[in-house]
């Protein structure tokens, strides 16, 4: 178990972060492409993805095993959505945080020659600039809409939580692994493990490629991040109304009420869904009203609106055949990617028949007994 150790001051500074960050989705998605098998929400944009990618791309992926340690100066501290900010960022990283922590890479794999010389050399870190910029531009860039889009339905949802309930509420509902018993914040995790905030704050990271469990930085050192799953389709691949499953669902429930379907994949306020599907309040509330009436949605109010949200069987109807099986969380150990910075939590992803996937996975904070806040310039974490 990970425990967040939270002060009165911290809880004034939790953030939410307001879209994705590039530089984790680079990280995270990375780990992805280095490790077939992984996840069937992933597999046909990771076949696309390996088939095209450049040479230059492939070098960022030497930084990133899939498993273990993975250099924090990849993702800086405070986070960004801009790539061009972040990246300025990553190559002002401290001569000896660059030495430090890619020692501890080389502690468990090969480090590439150029990489080495980060410390110490302006044409290497132009080299992890370009081999960053590549892997960007082909592995995320042509789908960033997509993961803009279930990353800020995913920020909205946390928004309206907080403003109805508060911080205590916000946090409790992160992810199911993680339950908030003020003042600590509990992550399921394979190691036993305190991290003190001491009045530093956290910034929450939504990440569309972080899977099945919250991940955090290793180094106490560093401004306090928690990166947490939003939840996933199978078909967030699939133009939306191209396809032939499209085609039969609008022919079946109207092309309105098709259309309405869709855009509660990430749910959505009557107002929103209105905007969403170019008619007035009214009808969007009419046509939330039919769907919900035939299992489709469900509408929860929240002060003066109603949020809906499809359920497994509209879930469903919406990716037709393409569901995701049902995964059983494994036990607490199965969760470790190292042999010392590793820990896990669990995810349900809303889904079909299939219901949710649940299962341990990694994170970037070493499995020490206590850490609390103190000044170093090397960092580390495992995922």
């Amino acid at each position: 178990m990970l425990r967040i150790h939270f002060t009165a001051e911290d809880l004034l500074r939790v953030r939410l972060a307001p879209g994705p960050d590039p530089l984790w989705e680079a990280v995270l998605s990375a780990h992805q492409v280095n490790q077939p098998g992984g996840p069937l929400v992933f597999a046909e944009w990771r076949s696309r993805v390996v088939s095209g990618m450049s040479w230059e791309a492939r070098s960022y992926l030497r930084l990133t095993p899939p498993r273990g340690y993975t250099p924090d100066f990849l993702t800086p501290a405070g986070g960004t959505t801009e790539l061009g900010a972040g990246l300025e960022t990553v190559l002002s990283t401290p001569s000896a945080r660059f030495r430090d922590e890619l020692e501890l890479l080389g502690g468990q794999r090969d480090v590439p020659r150029w990489a080495l010389d980060l410390a110490r050399s302006a044409p290497a870190r132009r080299r992890l600039e370009r081999a960053t910029q590549a892997y960007h531009d082909q592995a995320l860039a042509p789908y960033w809409s997509a993961i803009r889009t279930a990353v800020e339905a995913d920020v909205a949802a946390h928004v309206r939580t907080l403003t109805g309930g508060g911080t205590a509420a916000l946090l409790g509902s992160l992810h199911p692994s993680v339950t908030w018993r003020d003042p600590v914040l509990r992550v399921e995790t394979a190691a036993d493990r305190d991290v003190y905030l001491e009045g530093r704050g956290i910034t929450l990271q939504p990440a569309f490629f972080c899977w099945r469990a919250p991940i955090s930085l290793a180094d106490p050192g560093l401004a306090p991040v928690l990166v947490y799953p939003v939840p996933h389709r199978l078909s967030w691949l699939r133009p939306a109304g191209g396809g032939r499953h499209d085609r039969a669902l609008a022919a079946l429930l109207g092309r309105t009420r098709a259309a309405a379907l869709a855009a509660l994949a990430y749910g959505a306020s009557t107002s929103e869904l209105a905007r969403h599907i170019g008619v007035s309040a009214p009808s969007a509330s009419e046509h939330a009203s039919v769907l919900r009436d035939a299992g489709l949605i469900a509408s929860r109010r929240e002060r003066n609106s109603v949020w809906h949200t499809l359920t497994p069987l509209g879930q469903a109807v919406l990716d037709g055949d393409r569901v995701l099986p049902v995964v059983q969380r494994p036990p607490a150990s199965a969760a470790s990617r190292a042999a010392s910075p590793a820990s896990a939590g669990a995810r349900a992803s809303a889904g079909a028949p299939r219901a949710a996937s649940a299962a341990a996975s990694l994170a970037r904070i070493p499995a020490s007994s206590s850490v609390r806040p103190r000044a170093r310039s090397s960092s580390a974490h495992a995922r």
